[in-house]
């Protein structure tokens, strides 16, 4: 253990003297033992992939119960994914009952749940809504007109990436975003439009409760007079913000315990500092640090490749894992010549384990790749194949039009200020309202603001609307006033003074038009999504996904029969809902299927494969070529993550020619390739000439000439097969030998020192 103060750690406290050990504490290892007892000053608990992280964070809650006598409701334990903090708290409960009454949530749960409670100070109302990257975008919309979309999703992403960061528009270190002065501008219209119409986005569940804090002493002192133990589990995504609300929580009194592993640092894209661990120890001044390097996931030879990769970074506080499971079989390296050989490889090296006497499981398997679109010749592969599998990653639930559609009737129903779920709905099915009338409907709402001196219909688009009926062309006064009538017949269901309607009976042999709201809010839902005529707008504006589509609109109906039908059980679900949204676990198999995964890097972190092939291994796929400094150290740690997911065999592929940006193209084997000592690795396949002599030196090169100065790349014609590049230069008994592939398909390999007439090179990097 590093000691940062000197001496033992702080206040090993009651530890249980030998013989008198608990079972609990019994099969924890020496290491994760000491994190368990330490005690008074702040701690870095280092853990490593597979060391059992989790199985330390909620044992050591509740033996701060158990053998420290703490109260419960003073520890507040954070992690980043609310499946992740349901498993804290029912692991923790399995070993003192009494862990439940700690407080164990995400930071944005955390963040939701003190605005509640206090966001006046803030100038919410408890009722506030909680936008998600479409909503932002939509608002935008109405502040920068004549923009497309692309743009707008980019200024909410930077205004997303501002508030991660901690920026106010006013912030000197918001041109870190975007320099431009017009984002500045937009993002301080963006602020004022929001405040107005009362809602907030996730960044301000973090910064808002920050600034709350730090404006009102008294609200701060009686949170950090409640939590007297903070545990943060994953510390290594949190980011500026999260930091910042950390620093506030925690009093002078206050015990801190953050866990997490700097190796796995992958999300920096989402605001992620890894600064956040790596200084950990200097922000809080003697703190210790312990490190759990026992890894009981994967073998000494899948951690030793994973290793040398990530062992090359500077920014690390550095750890050896020590595998439980000693020695296992070399990861295999295959080049490959292209990426439709590439899925054939993984096709063919699933199939053959599922030969023999004990025939592995599709599931067993994991193909791992750097982005979405490598997915599809996998997808083509085995489907001709029939190997069963799932893509992790497509569009989630509650991305799917219809849902969308139905959850603004629900904000809307909460918060008849919220102007992006008025303009989503207020004319979908098609009402009569041209956007001259919406536009205006929303003015007045604005307009308002000034009015109302109690300030009762302050930007209330309900309001508005009733102001403006009478004005309204008939054919709008009427489908407005359908609108306005479903607002109140879903309010009556939810204060309780009037009964669903009977459900109609469905046509003959056409029960997907049944859609049935039977317990607790499901039948508000139900009787919105048909009401408002979404039901009939789905099942007909896309009759090849009618069915699916109304599907969806029924699970959502199911997911809200679990609420109670009444306001307070509408807050939570839509509150649930955009907490689950923000890092939604998608890579869970909620069908228990045995299929193989087709899964990013990303979207493997906290899962376990016994079989993992890691593809794309290419300079320019992963990793990128435009990476570097902090950038490439993060390429390096997502490596290592892929790479630690691996319980028995690894696989890696490179291939030679890569269809990219609608083109054939060649490549070179990943930089990380060749930082690996070739001694830990099986090599198949025809490595790239040079390869073998340069493995190991972390060169970013790697382009080797033969003679005749062909060279990996070089772009050629041929008169009979047309265009094509060299794939690769190998060396043999008789000298160099170039490897040609051509658009046609076409190989053709010749010695270097030997060039027909019919060959022309006329370029390189084709």
């Amino acid at each position: 253990m590093d000691k940062k103060s000197g001496g033992r750690a702080s206040g090993s406290g009651r530890e249980i003297p030998g013989g008198d050990i608990p079972s609990y504490l019994e099969i924890l290892n020496d290491e994760q033992r000491e994190a368990v007892f330490h005690w008074g000053r702040p701690l870095l608990i280092l853990a490593g992939a597979g060391s059992g992280k989790t199985r330390v964070i909620t044992t050591k809650i509740a033996y701060l119960i158990r053998e420290r006598g703490l109260d419960p409701r003073s520890i507040l334990a954070v992690t980043f994914t609310n499946k992740a903090a349901r498993e804290m708290a029912g692991r923790a409960r399995l070993i003192d009952e009494r862990a439940g009454d700690a407080m164990m949530r995400t930071f944005h749960s955390f963040g939701a749940w003190f605005l509640r409670r206090n966001g006046a100070l803030a100038g919410l109302d408890s009722s506030f809504v909680i936008y998600d990257e479409d909503d932002s975008v939509s608002l935008l919309s109405t502040i920068v007109e004549d923009t497309n979309k692309a743009e707008l999703r980019r200024i909410a992403a930077g205004i997303a990436r501002a508030k991660d960061y901690f920026f106010s528009p006013g912030s000197a270190g918001l041109d870190l975003i975007d320099h431009h002065p017009r984002f500045r501008k937009i993002y301080a219209q963006y602020e004022e439009r929001l405040g107005a119409i009362g809602n907030v986005d996730f960044g301000d569940l973090i910064k808002k409760t920050v600034e709350v804090l730090r404006d009102n002493g008294a609200v701060a002192g009686r949170l950090q007079d409640r939590f007297r133990v903070i545990l943060v589990d994953e510390y290594q995504d949190a980011n500026i913000a999260q930091f910042e609300l950390l620093k506030e929580l925690a009093g002078p009194a206050a015990y801190i315990c953050v866990v997490g592993d700097d190796d796995q640092s992958i999300y920096r894209f989402r605001g992620a500092e890894v600064r956040n661990i790596l200084e950990f120890p200097e922000r809080f001044q003697g703190a210790d640090i312990i490190r759990l390097p026992r890894n009981y996931r994967s073998t000494t030879a899948i951690l030793r490749a994973a290793a040398s990769v990530v062992a090359r970074n500077r920014s690390r506080l550095g750890k050896e894992l020590v595998a439980h499971r000693e020695g296992g079989k070399k990861p295999v390296l295959s080049f490959l010549p292209d990426q439709d050989e590439e899925a054939s490889f993984c096709a063919s090296l699933i199939e053959a384990s599922r030969a023999g006497t004990a025939p592995a499981r599709w599931s067993d398997w994991a193909i791992l790749y750097r982005t979405n679109a490598q997915s599809l010749s996998f997808e083509t592969e085995f489907l001709h194949r029939a190997i069963p599998y799932r893509v992790v990653g497509s569009l989630k639930f509650y991305e799917r039009e219809e849902i969308k559609d139905a959850l603004a009737l629900l904000s809307f129903l909460v918060n008849p200020r919220d102007e992006i779920a008025f303009r989503r709905v207020v004319n979908k099915p098609a009402r009569g309202l041209g956007k001259a009338t919406v536009d205006r409907i929303v003015e007045e709402a604005l307009n308002s603001r000034e009015d109302n001196e109690d300030g009762a219909d302050r930007c209330n688009l309900e309001a508005a609307a009733r102001r403006l009926l009478p004005e309204m062309a008939p054919k709008a006064r009427k489908g407005m006033g359908e609108f306005l009538s479903l607002m109140e017949e879903g309010r009556a269901l939810l204060a309780g003074t009037r009964g669903p309607k009977k459900p109609e009976k469905p046509e003959t042999g056409d029960s997907r038009e049944d859609l049935r709201g039977a317990e607790g809010l499901s039948v508000l839902v139900v009787t919105l999504v048909k009401d408002s005529g979404l039901a009939d707008y789905h099942r007909f504006h896309d009759e090849i996904e009618a069915v699916q589509r109304l599907n969806n609109l029924q699970e959502l109906a199911n997911a809200a029969s679990e609420y109670s039908a009444a306001m307070d059980g509408l807050l939570q679900f839509l509150e649930n809902i955009e907490l689950d949204r923000s890092l939604e676990d998608s890579s869970e198999n909620k069908n228990g299927e045995n299929q193989v995964t087709l899964i990013t890097f990303h979207n493997t972190k906290g899962l376990e494969f016994r079989r993992v092939v890691m593809t794309g291994l290419e300079q320019g796929i992963f990793p990128r070529d435009d990476k570097e400094g902090e950038d490439l150290e993060e390429e390096r740690r997502l490596f290592y993550v892929g790479a630690t997911r691996a319980i028995d065999e690894l696989y890696l592929t490179s291939c030679a020619w890569r269809r990219l940006y609608g083109r054939g193209q060649s490549t070179e084997p990943s930089l990380f390739l060749r930082e690996i000592d070739p001694s830990v690795l099986r090599i198949i396949g025809d490595p790239p000439f040079g390869f073998k002599r340069s493995s190991g030196g972390g060169t970013r090169s790697g382009r080797d000439t033969a003679e005749g100065g062909w060279r990996r790349g070089d772009r050629v014609y041929h008169d009979d097969y047309g265009y094509g590049g060299v794939v690769a230069v190998r060396e043999s008994e008789e000298g160099p030998v170039v490897e040609l592939l051509f658009e046609s398909g076409k190989t053709l390999r010749f010695l270097s020192s030997f060039q027909g007439r019919s060959l022309v090179k006329i370029g390189k990097d084709y």
